[in-house]
């Protein structure tokens, strides 16, 4: 895998490392000892898919809190999505700053999103399906996010939002933490 920092502090683009021949390829798409070789949270608790059904519509921005921060490793695994990492952690030097990037089922990108970051993406064709590894369970009662247009991180979408859920529509804008 080649890892790739971000603007983002602690977030990554991963590519594969294809070991190509006659038959096809083969490549690790995870690897406990690349991740901790990079700094990263090297734990898997969940494993999730996601399917969307329209082109341009948007999930996120979402993150979970203390003591359920999660690490996520995002990977589209058919159609194309443009996945978004924004640094919420107060005391990061790229607070509130973010980053996109284009996964699809033909680049074979993957986004490692750290702890203390929120995670969304927007679908760039009808039925997109994305499958994410995550070092933290799932956790109704930490479950947060905030909104995906609010104008203290000035995320460039590639597209008019189209489907989006009444949920994610009223996450709140981001305020930062009292420190």
């Amino acid at each position: 895998m080649r890892f790739t920092e971000t603007k983002v502090n602690g977030a990554f683009l991963i590519d594969l490392d294809p070991r190509s021949d006659n038959r096809g390829f083969f490549a690790r798409s995870w690897c406990i000892n690349e991740f901790k070789a990079h700094g990263l949270v090297p734990r898997i608790a969940q494993i999730n898919v996601a399917l969307t059904l329209k082109k341009a519509s948007l999930r996120g921005l979402h993150f979970q809190t203390p003591p359920d921060e999660e690490a996520k490793t995002v990977r589209c695994t058919r159609g194309a999505i443009y996945d978004v990492v924004v640094d919420l952690r107060p005391f990061s030097s790229s607070h509130k700053a973010w980053a996109g990037f284009e996964l699809s089922a033909d680049n074979r990108k993957m986004l490692y999103i750290p702890e203390g970051c929120a995670h969304g993406y927007q679908t760039l064709a009808d039925e997109a399906e994305i499958e994410y590894l995550t070092s933290a369970a799932y956790a109704p009662a930490s479950a947060r996010g905030v909104r995906f247009d609010d104008a203290a991180f000035g995320i460039a979408w590639p597209l008019p939002v189209g489907v989006i859920s009444d949920a994610d529509r009223s996450w709140p804008d981001y305020v930062a933490p009292i420190i």
